[in-house]
Formats: C-alpha cells, sequence, structure tokens
C-alpha cells in the first residue's frame, strides 16, 4: 500500500512519513514542488538508510494518487489546500492530523475554525473524500526518531465506517501504537483542542508524552 502526505516536508509530516515507510509501506512526501518534496526525502533516507527504502519525494498532486492521503500541512492552509486537490481525493481515505494552535505568551492555546474543526473543515473542502481525524497526539520529534519506541493510542474520527476502519488498521501497523474509534467528526474539535493541552505538559515535564486510554476491551 502506498501513503501519500500532502504538505509531507513540515515537521509533522515528516516524522509520519517515516514511521509508515519503516514499516514497509510506500510513502510519497508531497509538497507544492516534486523536488522540494525529494530533496526532503533524500535527506531522510540518507538519515536512516535501508529503514526508510520506500520513501519518495513528490508533488502534492502525485501524492494524492496514492491509496490513502493525509494532510500535514500548517492548519491554516489546510482546507484551502485540499479544495485544490478536492477532485483528485473523490472516494479516497482523507486522513487530517494537523491542529489549530497559537502561542500566546507561554500558552499553547488551541483555535476553533470556522467548521468548528479542521476535520470538518477538511471534509468540507473534499466532500467526495472519505476524511478521517488521526495522529493529532502523537509529538512529532518522538515520531521522527526511528530509535525512540512510542507508546501511544491514537484517537480516530470519521463520518465514514470505511475510513475509521482503514486508519485505524493505518495506526496499528505502527509498533508501540494502537487505533481507537473515537466516533464521528464531532469528536474532532475536542480531539485537536486537547493537543494545546498536552504540548504544555510536555514543556513543563520536557518530555514527549502521548496518551494511553486504560480499561479498553480491544
Amino acid at each position: 500500500m502506498e501513503v501519500g502526505i500532502v504538505g509531507g516536508t513540515g515537521p509533522a509530516g515528516k516524522a509520519l512519513a517515516v514511521r509508515l515507510a519503516s514499516v514497509g509501506l510506500a510513502v510519497s512526501i508531497g509538497s507544492r514542488s516534486a523536488e522540494r518534496g525529494e530533496e526532503i526525502a533524500a535527506q531522510l533516507r540518507e538519515k536512516w538508510g535501508s529503514q526508510v527504502a520506500d520513501l519518495r519525494g513528490a508533488s502534492n498532486e502525485i501524492a494524492c494518487a496514492s491509496d490513502m492521503v493525509v494532510v500535514a500541512t500548517p492548519w491554516d492552509g489546510a482546507p484551502q489546500t485540499v479544495a485544490g486537490l478536492a477532485g483528485l481525493l473523490d472516494g479516497k481515505v482523507v486522513i487530517s492530523m494537523a491542529n489549530a494552535l497559537f502561542k500566546v505568551g507561554d500558552d499553547i492555546e488551541a483555535v476553533v475554525p470556522a467548521r468548528g474543526s479542521l476535520c470538518v473543515a477538511v471534509q468540507g473542502a473534499a466532500p467526495r473524500a472519505l476524511v478521517s481525524g488521526a495522529f493529532h497526539h502523537l509529538p512529532a520529534r518522538a515520531l521522527a526518531n526511528l530509535e525512540e519506541s512510542l507508546d501511544a493510542d491514537v484517537l480516530v474520527c470519521s463520518d465514514h465506517a470505511a475510513a475509521t476502519k482503514a486508519t485505524i488498521e493505518l495506526v496499528n501497523r505502527i509498533p508501540g501504537c494502537r487505533g481507537i474509534d473515537a466516533g464521528t467528526l464531532s469528536a474532532a474539535a475536542a480531539i485537536e483542542a486537547f493537543t494545546a493541552v498536552l504540548i504544555g505538559v510536555n514543556i513543563r515535564s520536557r518530555s514527549h508524552a502521548s496518551i494511553r486510554l486504560t480499561g479498553l476491551r480491544t
């Protein structure tokens, strides 16, 4: 299976690309220019070698030709970017992973987008795509370091059962991660906003903590 990451040259996109490539998936790091995407992919292949052998750079348009697509652009440009690619995303599972956050003094605060959440905005921008939300709470630095093991639950929300299933299966391919069905896209606002709390905890404790849900029978 191939995963395309739209806007994959930023910290979150690069981190997820490395992890997915390390478990044997073909991954395309998308960018507005294919050259920039390949530049970043080459840097990651040089760093991690054979562990990310199937990591390639591409334009965002080529990344959208993959079996699954992840939107990893900065939050304030995600809906507009997806709207420009919407025709390439029809019928595809599209994972929104961005969080709308803003730094106010020493605090990280959640921003509530006009549609209530970025996931909902992305779904509105590509109405015929099967949008899900996932990977919001995984610290990019820990995710990007293949020498560091992960221990995290990943909350997945979608209005499409097929997207929820496919996204959870993708999450579960990453050692140390467990995908959890968190309901419909109506849950995305709370999931995205909680990232501000988690980042604050990590800053104060100088850690890269994720979340774990206890008591689940899965």
